[in-house]
């Protein structure tokens, strides 16, 4: 595999490839920017509300960080922008700190990614579990569905009502069901209707910005009793303002947590959709330049009062359906966007907030991933199963750092458990029958014992160590380690513990074939010069060759 390079991929394409290819695809690319500015346009006004935030806070974070990522970026088709999977733990922050501390957490979060980029740990990403994966995007789309109840249904709460925590809104949603409006449902379940059936009319066009519009002329041409973002909101058009950000210690040390969090999360999400767009332009992407580009482009997008940002995967996809094939699409993109920003925001006061409603929750169903669930629940062993479970219910109950916390500790776990179950310490039997059937037998002197060690030597298996024993004619312990691929500190410790036992009883330890990296550590521990490195032998029949001979030296 070559080494993955720190280094846009952009100039890459700009520098290799062949000018006239590059003057034919820069027209697709342009209108590729296009169809994906209006699928992003009702998405980031959707998800900032779901977020917490004013509606044209989701198209900064699309101008701001679409451009940087695109143009840093280390995928062709990556598009960026706000994504359901942080509306949950943004809404949370905001609420407790204020802008201030998401302001705080982003940049964090942003330099953490930079760091991960520069120190080349794009790959580690790999070793999440896709079980936590899987359960933490199940229950965050839980939480978005508990959150669009009461826009759907038109319902009122009393000022001070708790609504950020996922049980609070359900509560409050049961509480106030009394406030039921017909009219705010029946324009949801219109724009639930379009968004289901309109990519059997046309995908080119996305659903999304199609119930809009129906949506706005619902309420407006009907003059129904429904809430819009107008009603709610104050809808700041022009272009984005760069805002001199709040720092301090204890700021930092208050956010070092949700900075922590958001960081995993976008790698975790953009390196996705990144594998996603691979497999469909049959390209491989650049991960350490994806995690430098998506930490400039979330530092970027707060600094002009937009939020966290990660790859869309559902945009991305967009993109390459719309031929877009070079970063040049993911700029023009967040171009457009800020050209509606200028001329066009204002119309977005027009909005009913059961459209909004209506788009989140198909983005809650599409990022589900229930079959997905549904498949793994049925066929994976029971503690996969158990880790989804868990990193689901702490999603939707508690937050997401707790569940993703939560999920790696149980997974590690198991984990053990299973190199544990896998690691096996066997002793030679004694075989006294001549009639026997079992050939190729290697014959052992009375006083020499033989215990072999198969799987890694960790602190998951000290126990079984602890448990070799000599007899009381027994003059030499031999232990066969060709199976024994590592060795950690606390196994290291055990043997030594091991030798003190044997020495205490007159027995001779005895090494037989100890792989390298094994030997490296025996060796800096001292345990070489301790038992002798002359009784470290390269086979198991070398080691009861020099066993055989130390009892000729006795004798």
């Amino acid at each position: 595999m070559k080494r993955d390079k720190i280094k846009p991929i952009l100039f890459s394409i700009i520098k290799h490839q062949d000018p006239q290819t590059l003057r034919r695809q820069i027209p697709r690319d342009i209108v590729a920017g296009v169809v994906v500015a209006i699928v992003a346009l009702p998405l980031s006004i959707a998800l900032a509300i779901a977020s917490g935030v004013g509606p044209e806070q989701g198209l900064y974070t699309a101008i701001v960080a679409g451009f940087l990522i695109a143009l840093l970026g280390g995928s062709p088709v990556q598009i960026s922008g706000p994504t359901a999977a942080f509306a949950t733990i943004v809404a949370g922050i905001v609420a407790a700190d204020g802008m201030g501390g998401l302001v705080m957490a982003t940049i964090i979060a942003g330099v953490l990614l930079i760091l991960m980029g520069v120190f080349r740990l794009g790959a580690l990403i790999r070793f999440v579990p896709y079980t936590i994966t899987t359960g933490f995007t199940a229950g965050i789309a839980v939480t978005i569905v508990a959150g669009q109840l009461k826009d759907l249904f038109g319902l009122t709460y009393p000022a001070g009502t708790p609504a950020i925590e996922t049980m609070d809104k359900l509560s409050a949603v049961a509480a106030n069901f009394s406030t039921f409006n017909v009219e705010a449902l029946l324009v949801g379940a219109a724009c639930l209707a379009v968004l289901a059936l309109w990519p059997r009319v046309s995908k080119r066009i996305p659903g999304s910005l199609v119930a809009v519009l129906v949506g706005v002329g619902l309420v407006s041409g009907l003059d129904l009793n429904v809430n819009t973002i107008g009603d709610l909101y104050t809808i700041n058009a022009g272009l984005p303002q760069f805002q001199m950000p709040q720092m301090s210690l204890d700021l930092f040390r208050a956010q070092f947590a949700n900075g922590f969090t958001i960081a995993i999360l976008a790698a975790i999400e953009s390196l996705l959709s990144c594998v996603v767009a691979d497999s469909m332009i049959s390209s491989h992407h650049r991960a350490n330049m994806e995690l430098v580009a998506q930490g400039v482009g979330n530092i970027g997008s707060v600094l002009f009062g937009g939020i966290p940002a990660t790859g869309a995967i559902a945009r991305t996809a967009a993109n390459v359906k719309a031929g877009g094939r070079t970063p040049i699409s993911g700029m023009v993109h967040a171009l457009v966007l800020l050209a509606v920003m200028v001329f066009l925001m204002p119309y977005a006061a027009l909005i009913p907030m059961p459209c909004i409603a209506a788009i989140l929750l198909q983005v809650a169903y599409n990022m589900s991933g229930w079959r997905t669930v549904v498949r793994l629940v049925r066929t994976a062993p029971k503690s996969d199963a158990a880790v989804l479970a868990v990193t689901f219910l702490f999603t939707v109950v508690f937050d997401l750092v707790m569940a993703i916390g939560a999920g790696m500790m149980m997974a590690l776990v198991l984990f053990m458990k299973r190199l544990s179950d896998e690691t096996e310490v066997r002793g030679w039997k004694y075989y006294c029958d001549e009639d026997s059937e079992v050939t190729h037998l290697r014959e052992l002197p009375q006083s020499v014992r033989v215990y072999e060690i198969n799987g890694p030597m960790f602190f998951g298996m000290t126990d079984q160590i602890a448990e070799i024993s000599v007899k009381e004619f027994t003059k030499y312990l031999i232990i066969r380690m060709r199976g024994v691929p590592s060795l950690d500190a606390s196994a290291m410790n055990a043997l030594e513990n091991l030798q003190g036992y044997c020495a205490e009883n007159g027995v001779q330890l005895i090494i037989s074939h100890a792989n390298e990296q094994p030997m490296r550590t025996m060796e800096r521990a001292g345990f070489v010069d301790l038992v002798g490195r002359e009784h470290f032998c390269g086979s198991i029949d070398d080691a009861i060759a020099h066993a055989r001979g130390l009892l000729g030296e006795d004798a």
